[in-house]
C-alpha cells in the first residue's frame, strides 16, 4: 500500500486531505508543522509528501527538501493558496533532484489523485 503524508498548519485541510487519500486506498498521515512531518516521515517512510508551501517556522519547500535527502524515492507534490507564490515555488521545484508536482489551493479531489497517481508511477 502507498504511503502518503499530507503536511499543513491547517489542521482541517491537512485531515481532510489524509481522509481523501484513505478512502482512496492509500495509507496516510496528516501533520500540522514541518518538524512533526519529519518525525512521522521517519516512522512511516513514506512514498509520497504532499505539502503545503507556507507554514509557520519552517515552510513546505525547506520541509520537501530535507524529504527528498531522507527519502530519495518518495515523490513531492506542493500546495500553494497564493497565487503570488507560484513563481518561487516552480523555480525552487526546477532545483530539486526530482520531479515536484505543483498544485493550487483549493483543488478537486480528482486533480489531487490524478497528480499523486501520475507522481507514484514514475517511482
Amino acid at each position: 500500500m502507498r504511503r502518503v503524508l499530507v503536511v499543513d498548519d491547517d489542521r482541517l485541510v491537512a485531515d481532510t486531505l489524509a481522509l481523501i487519500f484513505s478512502k482512496s486506498g492509500f495509507e496516510s498521515k496528516a501533520a500540522y508543522s514541518a518538524d512533526h512531518a519529519l518525525e512521522l516521515a521517519r516512522e512511516i517512510a513514506p512514498n509520497l509528501l504532499l505539502c503545503d508551501v507556507t507554514m509557520p517556522d519552517r515552510n513546505g519547500l525547506e520541509l520537501a527538501n530535507d524529504i527528498a535527502h531522507e527519502f530519495p524515492d518518495c515523490r513531492i507534490i506542493m500546495l500553494t493558496a497564493f497565487y503570488s507564490n507560484l513563481k518561487n515555488v516552480r523555480e525552487q521545484a526546477t532545483k530539486s533532484s526530482r520531479p515536484m508536482g505543483i498544485l493550487t489551493k483549493p483543488c478537486q479531489p480528482s486533480d489531487l489523485l490524478r497528480e499523486a497517481t501520475a507522481m507514484l508511477a514514475t517511482a
